[in-house]
């Protein structure tokens, strides 16, 4: 159904999604070179598809740094597993493992081993980082290896960790409008959680938050399971928007919604129709965009009438990485890093800015 002013065509399954569809602009017309989802989710996250790069999240903590030295520059946050590729999604790859993503949980301890041993109190830890440091800093002099002071820096911010995360996960701090708003109930591990924790990381100047949240893969009983899905997603995203629009965050906040590829138009599998899917399909799949100096309402691409193939503006996954290292203020072209003799980047020697979207 038409949606918004633009009058974006959304599916049904997505009513609160389609509250906001003025601020969001759509690629039609994503590509990829990957037909499986490990390569593909690498190809997506990493610039290649397979291991050993760093991860989006982790070049732009490289790029930019971070904004609190309370928290890492680069958090993520699981609903479910993350299968395929796992945790090289946000690793750090050659770059120095400081860059590398820190996972988050909405239940339970928020970091895991980040709390203190049991007899063992803050002041106690903070002797025992003392001397520890002492230690790694006489190594680092004899040995001169880099890693040895990113070992340093990540324990020290592992101690400030222990003051800043227990207040930025308690969800109670809310308003029950707020929890309302996006479905959040504290001490779940959820994807309502999740979105709502995103909100109150950007807030605090974290540079990088990435959710995953597994499940649409539905090669089988798309009817029953992609309604279940929508259902999970489509309140808490909407209202990730417009929360950060409310607080006037949105407009340095740039939310991007992705996979590794789409699906088939065609049903896949015989039998009844209740049991069939859809196959993995690379040739043309949506990822949207708002906020941080996005054009909403906007749409890139179009697709064949089967909705198969790009017959305009066709858009490849380092074009994607070239766009939104430029709305973060970074020349695609110009952030890179020496390794084994030559220079790397996450467009690898490719990439394209997305003009169409930029405001």
């Amino acid at each position: 159904r038409p949606c918004g002013e633009s009058g974006f065509q959304l599916s049904e399954l997505l009513p609160h999604l389609g509250e906001v569809v003025d601020d969001i602009a759509w690629i039609k017309t994503m590509r990829t070179s990957e037909f499986n989802h490990g390569p593909a989710q690498l190809f997506l996250h990493t610039g290649f598809p397979r291991f050993g790069r760093p991860s989006m999240g982790s070049w732009i903590s490289y790029g930019l740094g971070s904004e609190n030295q309370n928290l890492p520059a680069y958090v993520v946050m699981i609903t479910g597993s993350v299968a395929g590729a796992g945790n090289s999604l946000w690793g750090s790859g050659f770059l120095p493992s400081v860059h590398q993503g820190v996972e988050f949980r909405s239940k339970g301890d928020p970091v895991l081993f980040l709390s203190n041993p049991k007899g063992v109190d803050s002041d106690d830890r903070g002797r025992m980082l003392r001397h520890v440091r002492r230690l790694n800093e006489r190594h680092l002099r004899s040995v001169g290896d880099p890693e040895i002071a990113t070992r340093i820096a990540q324990y020290e911010l592992a101690f400030r960790m222990q003051s800043a995360v227990p207040e930025l996960m308690d969800l109670s701090q809310e308003t029950q409008a707020t929890l309302s708003l996006y479905e959040a109930k504290p001490g779940e591990k959820s994807f309502a959680n999740n979105c709502l924790l995103a909100r109150r990381l950007v807030e605090r100047g974290v540079r990088f938050v990435q959710l995953f949240d597994q499940g649409w893969d539905h090669h089988g009983s798309l009817q029953a399971n992609l309604k279940k899905k929508c259902r999970q997603v489509d309140r808490p995203v909407a209202a990730l928007l417009k929360d950060l629009k409310q607080r006037g965050l949105l407009e340095e906040t740039l939310v991007v919604w992705a996979a590794e590829f789409g699906r088939t138009p065609m049903w896949q599998g015989g039998g009844r129709l209740s049991g069939a899917g859809r196959d993995h399909h690379r040739e043309a799949f949506c990822v949207w965009m708002a906020g941080g100096g996005i054009r909403g309402g906007t749409v890139v691409g179009e697709t064949d009438e089967l909705g198969y193939f790009p017959v305009q503006d066709p858009v490849e996954i380092h074009d994607l990485h070239a766009t939104v290292l430029h709305l973060l203020g970074v020349d695609h072209r110009k952030l890179t890093y020496r390794f084994q003799g030559r220079s790397f980047r996450l467009t690898d020697i490719g990439g394209r800015l997305i003009k169409p979207l930029l405001a």
